[in-house]
Order: C-alpha cells, then sequence, then structure tokens
C-alpha cells in the first residue's frame, strides 16, 4: 500500500459514514463525527468522483438516472461502498462496549484509519486505553484533521504507526504502554487482504501476550468470493476495483477453515454471523438500497 491510498481508503471510508449519518434512515451505525473529519470540498470530491464512476458500477442505473446526481451516489454508497462497513462497524461497537462491561481494559483498532470510537465515547477516559494501528501517512491525516477540528487527542489515546500486514511489532505497542491486561482486537476490512498464511501468524502475533478472555472482531470473505456476482454485480466490482487499485484481495474461507485456523492459535469462535444473519440484524425493513454483501462474514472470537 503506497502512503498516499493508505490515506485514500481511510477518507473514502469516513466519507460512507458520514453520508450514512448525514442521509439515510434509520441509521445502522451513525458516526455522528466523521464529518468533522472530512472537509466539504473532500466531500464533494468524493461524491463526484463515485458518481462519474457509475460507467463501471452500473450502466443501466447511470442511464436511468442520468439527471439526478443525487440518486447515482445514493445507488453506488448504498448498494457498492457501505453495506460491508457501516454492519460490521455496528457489530463491532456492540461487542467491545458489551466486552468493557466484562472487563476489557484495552481496545486495539488495527488499521484504524479516521475511526471516531474515542471521541464518541469519552466516557471511558479512566477505564480503557486505546491503541490504533495504522500506515504513518494515515495517521499524520488523521492527526492534521483533529487538529483541523480542534479535537484534542485524549491521553488514553496511543497511536501506533506500523504496517502490520507485514509485520507486528508488540514492541511498538509496548512504547505506548500496551500491557498484559485483557484486550479486545478489531480487524475489519483486512483479511482478505492478506493471504491464509499471513492471517494466522497476525492471528497468533495478536494473542500470543494478552489473557484469556481476551478476544476479537474480524470480518472475513467466504469460499464464494471469486465465484459470487453479488446483486448487481457488486462482489465481482469489489474485486476488481481491489485488484485495479494494486491490493487486490488473496484470501477466502470455508468457516471450517476459519474455525481451524483460530484453534491453533487458542482462540474458539463465540458468535458467527452469516450474510443472512448480518442482513436480518441490520438491513431488515429498508426501503432504501442498502442490504449485507453476500460473501462477507462477521466473527467473535475469544481466547481461552
Amino acid at each position: 500500500m503506497k502512503q498516499n491510498e493508505s490515506s485514500l481508503t481511510s477518507l473514502v471510508s469516513a466519507f460512507g459514514r458520514e453520508y450514512h449519518s448525514k442521509y439515510d434512515n434509520p441509521k445502522i451505525f451513525d458516526d455522528f463525527i466523521a464529518n468533522k473529519l472530512i472537509s466539504e470540498e473532500e466531500f464533494s470530491a468524493i461524491s463526484q468522483n463515485m458518481v462519474n464512476g457509475i460507467q463501471f458500477f452500473n450502466r443501466d442505473i447511470g442511464r436511468r438516472f442520468k439527471n439526478d446526481p443525487n440518486e447515482i451516489l445514493k445507488w453506488i454508497t448504498q448498494v457498492q461502498l457501505s453495506p460491508t462497513p457501516l454492519a460490521r462497524a455496528a457489530y463491532c461497537e456492540k461487542v467491545v462496549l458489551n466486552e468493557i462491561k466484562l472487563g476489557v481494559k484495552q481496545y486495539v483498532i488495527l488499521g484504524a484509519g479516521l475511526d471516531t470510537f474515542v471521541f464518541r465515547y469519552p466516557e471511558f477516559k479512566n477505564r480503557l486505553e486505546i491503541f490504533e494501528i495504522d500506515h504513518p501517512a494515515t495517521q499524520e491525516l488523521k492527526k492534521i484533521k483533529l487538529e483541523d477540528a480542534k479535537l484534542n487527542i485524549p491521553d488514553h489515546l496511543h497511536f501506533v504507526s506500523m504496517d502490520f500486514t507485514t509485520k507486528f511489532s508488540y514492541q511498538d505497542l509496548a512504547d505506548e504502554g500496551f500491557d498484559n491486561k485483557k484486550t479486545f482486537f478489531s480487524l475489519l476490512g483486512v483479511s482478505y487482504y492478506l493471504t491464509k498464511e499471513e492471517n494466522v501468524a497476525l492471528i497468533n502475533h495478536l494473542f500470543a501476550n494478552v489473557p484469556s478472555g481476551s478476544s476479537i472482531v474480524f470480518d472475513y470473505a467466504d469460499e464464494n468470493l471469486f465465484i459470487e456476482k453479488g446483486m448487481s454485480n457488486r462482489v465481482e466490482n469489489m474485486v476488481k476495483m481491489a485488484s485495479a487499485s494494486g491490493e487486490p484481495m488473496k484470501s477466502n474461507f470455508t468457516y471450517n477453515e476459519i474455525e481451524n485456523l483460530l484453534e491453533k492459535s487458542g482462540l474458539l469462535i463465540y458468535e458467527h454471523l452469516s450474510p443472512t444473519t448480518i442482513n436480518d440484524l441490520f438491513f431488515a425493513n429498508r426501503t432504501d438500497y442498502l442490504s449485507a454483501f453476500e460473501t462477507i462474514h462477521f466473527i467473535h472470537a475469544v481466547k481461552n
């Protein structure tokens, strides 16, 4: 991942959360801070780029709404861009809030981007140490945006610059105060860009120095990733876009493979959400375009 691409990914993700917070009802995940981290100019530029790209996503929609760019943007955002990030953020946040009640002391967000958890839950200031791990370029971008938004970095938020997809360093975490305490990890939108071997190594590293009861939420692509087209070809589009950006999707798993991978690291699956379950939980009875992606699953796994 090039530095500018790392920052762009975080911007597009924040765009999706801001769009949802601004325009969609009911809310799946309301990131009411996202609009402070993305400027009006950035929001407008990303919107325009999305609308201009409608021919890639769906020519019929482009023709049907050729005089209605707002509807085209809504279609692209709700069909292609937002479903998985919104649902996995909502699920992960539900789990982490419960884990805090159960005694978690540390929250490690891998691939944090422009995450806003710490600013939406200031009440955890004295109860939870938060470690955001990401590329240096993305973290520098975030610091600039926080300063521009006049959001002060609280003492319990720690930035750890690391390319954890190639090498995970516990020392870098320890240097920021990470300790052998009950920890919750989130790994969202990452697993399918790693090989199976890299996923195994990362999970092993994460749980090597944390106590029993520590856990993780992550999403993964199932065995149909490279053959399922999805609604309006959105799964196929996702795979094509990843490849075109220089970050191809590398791995997909059967449920048994995921279960075995986790067992080798001393973890048990506490909860598994299939695409059908995700749709029922987060997208039921909607009247817009939002629905769960066909090949993406969520897992909450706990260390024995």
